[in-house]
């Protein structure tokens, strides 16, 4: 996804330019983070993944289930820049699938030679996901981009590559339904809808503006 952008902000006391240097030479980072928005202390031995339709259970350890007897998350990330500024040290990064605020616990640089395995095998996952679904906009929706895009470009594209995914829950996939989705991307709800096949993408909302009474 070549659109999505993240920032990780290094806190006190680990805000240093020291614990920073030489970062900037790698192209990719690995992010350990915690699952924060998990109900703790909740979890089974057996999961439902959603690339296995939600349906068939394999056990904990052999996924990636958010609901671990630790909850902990590790994720591969694109860095594109660090900057050190006023005392703050920021992490600029490509697409993350972290939610917003997510904590970090660690962060460590990609080492191609160890860390890719071209003949490692899994039992599912073993391709990216497809291209699932075909995205169209409304005209308040198309409006709204266009307005959205003088300052965050591609963001047409950007919704257009997160939703064809089909972001529903693995037991909603593949089946009609009326309902209205939300998604947030940047500071933004996206709302969209399913008919025949095709995602329509309805409204565009600024979330900050929701917050203060005027979402549009």
């Amino acid at each position: 996804m070549q659109d999505g952008v993240g920032i990780v902000e290094l806190l006190p006391p680990y805000n240093s330019p020291e614990a920073v240097r030489g970062l900037e030479k790698f192209s990719h980072l690995w992010l350990i983070f915690q699952f924060d928005q998990i109900s703790q202390g909740k979890w089974q031995p057996t999961v439902r993944p959603p690339r296995l339709g939600g349906n068939r259970r394999v056990g904990v350890f052999a996924s990636r289930a958010t609901h671990r007897p630790n909850p902990l998350g590790l994720s591969k990330v694109a860095l594109r820049k660090v900057e050190c500024i006023s005392g703050k040290v920021f992490l600029h990064l490509g697409a993350v699938d972290l939610v917003d605020g997510t904590p970090i616990f660690d962060i460590k640089p990609y080492i191609a030679y160890a860390d890719s395995e071209p003949n490692a095998q899994s039992d599912f996952a073993q391709e990216k996901p497809t291209v699932k679904l075909h995205v169209e906009f409304s005209e308040q929706a198309q409006s709204a981009v266009k307005k959205i895009e003088e300052k965050r470009p591609h963001l047409m594209r950007f919704i257009r590559d997160v939703i064809e995914q089909d972001p529903r829950p693995a037991y909603q996939q593949g089946k009609p339904s009326e309902r209205i989705y939300g998604i947030s991307l940047y500071d933004f709800n996206i709302k969209w809808q399913i008919k025949a096949g095709t995602v329509d993408v309805v409204e565009i909302l600024d979330i900050e503006k929701i917050k203060q009474g005027n979402p549009l």
